[in-house]
C-alpha cells in the first residue's frame, strides 16, 4: 500500500509518470489501467484531481483504482508545486496553473496510443472540481465534466466577508508580500495539519474545520506531503480572478455534480449547476458529508459515475 490510503486491486495496474504543462512545470502523476485492458484500441480516458491541498495518493487513488476496474485509463497528478511534483518555492497555489494542469494531463493522455484523444473527460474533487470545470470552459479536447464535494476557491477566498473584511484581508495580504519580498521571496507557508498522523480529532474543533481534521489529520487520509493550505499570499489571484465566469461555454458537453446532502459545501455544487447550460445533472449522495466523497467506497457512486463517463464518451 506504501504511502496510498487506498489498497491498488490485483487486476490494475499503476504506473509512475512524469509530464511537463505548458509552463514547463513537471507533473508527477500515476496513470492506472485494467491489467486486462486491450492496449492495441484506444480507450476512455479520465484525469483525477486532487482536493485542494491534497496530493495523488489520497482520494484521486480510490477513484483512479476503482475507475480503471471499470474500463478506463485514469489519470492522477500533483499539482504542480505539490507533491512530487515541480515548482519552486514550494506550496504555491495558483487558478491559473491549477486549470492548467488538467489540460496537461489532456496533452500527456492524448499521447498515449491506446487512449482516444474524442474521450477523455476531467474528475475533480472538492477544489479541484472547480479546476476542472475552469479547465473545460475553454479546452474544447475535454468532453466531459465530473465534480464531486466541489468546491470554487476563488468564491470561498471571498466567502463570508464584508467589503471591510475584504479591504484588512488584502491589507494583511499585502503586508505578507513585502515580508516574503525582504526573506528574499521565500514566501510564508504554515501547514494546518500535523507532521505525524493523531490518533483522533482535537475536542472542541469547530464544523468545518473538525471535518478537514477528520481526514487530512488522521490515518484515515493523513499523507506527509499534503499537510493542508498553501503560501499565504497564494490567495491573492483567488480574491482577483473568478474561476467559473465562463461556465455557460461547456455546453453542449456534459457535466455531473455530486454532492453530499450533508456536505457543508453542497451550495457550491448547486449554484454552479443553476448557472450550467444543458446537459447537465445534479446528483445528491445520501448520508454523506463532504469529505465522504473523498475516500468512502460506500458513499461514491461509482456506477452512475460510470454510467455518464460511458454516456458521454461513446
Amino acid at each position: 500500500m506504501s504511502d496510498y490510503i487506498h489498497s491498488l486491486s490485483e487486476t490494475v495496474e499503476r504506473t509512475h509518470v512524469r509530464y511537463p504543462n505548458r509552463y514547463g512545470l513537471m507533473l508527477a502523476g500515476d496513470l492506472y489501467t485494467a491489467k486486462s485492458m486491450d492496449r492495441t484500441k484506444p480507450q476512455m480516458a479520465v484525469i483525477v484531481g486532487a482536493p485542494y491541498g491534497g496530493v495523488k495518493e489520497q482520494g484521486p487513488c480510490v477513484y483512479a483504482d476503482t475507475l480503471a476496474q471499470r474500463g478506463f485509463v485514469v489519470l492522477t497528478f500533483d499539482p504542480c508545486y505539490m507533491g512530487e511534483s515541480g515548482g519552486e518555492p514550494r506550496h504555491v497555489s495558483s487558478p491559473d496553473l491549477f486549470t492548467e494542469n488538467f489540460s496537461a494531463g489532456v496533452d500527456f493522455l492524448g499521447l498515449q496510443p491506446f487512449v482516444d484523444r474524442e474521450k477523455i473527460a476531467v474528475l475533480g474533487i472538492c477544489g479541484s472540481g472547480g479546476f476542472a470545470l475552469a479547465a473545460a470552459q475553454a479546452d474544447t479536447r475535454i468532453q466531459a465534466v465530473i465534480t464531486t464535494s466541489m468546491y470554487d476557491m476563488s468564491v470561498a477566498a471571498r466567502l463570508g466577508q464584508t467589503p471591510e473584511q475584504l479591504l484588512e484581508t488584502k491589507k494583511a495580504l499585502a503586508a505578507q508580500r513585502w515580508k516574503d519580498a525582504e526573506n528574499g521571496y521565500m514566501p510564508e507557508y504554515i501547514p494546518f495539519f500535523p507532521e505525524r498522523p493523531l490518533e483522533d480529532v482535537p475536542a472542541g474543533l469547530e464544523e468545518p474545520t473538525a471535518e478537514w481534521f477528520r481526514f487530512y489529520a488522521v490515518k484515515r487520509g493523513h499523507h506527509e506531503r499534503a499537510r493542508g493550505g498553501f503560501t499565504t499570499t497564494s490567495s491573492i489571484p483567488f480574491l482577483n480572478f473568478h474561476l467559473l465566469s465562463h461556465l455557460d461555454e461547456i455546453s453542449p458537453r456534459p457535466i455531473l455534480f455530486v454532492v453530499g446532502d450533508r456536505a457543508h459545501s453542497r451550495f457550491f455544487s448547486e449554484e454552479a449547476y443553476a448557472r450550467a447550460l444543458e446537459p447537465k445533472e445534479l446528483y445528491v449522495v445520501n448520508d454523506a458529508e463532504h469529505i465522504d466523497l473523498y475516500d468512502r467506497t460506500d458513499r461514491i457512486p461509482f456506477d452512475k459515475i460510470e454510467d455518464f463517463l460511458k454516456h458521454s464518451l461513446q
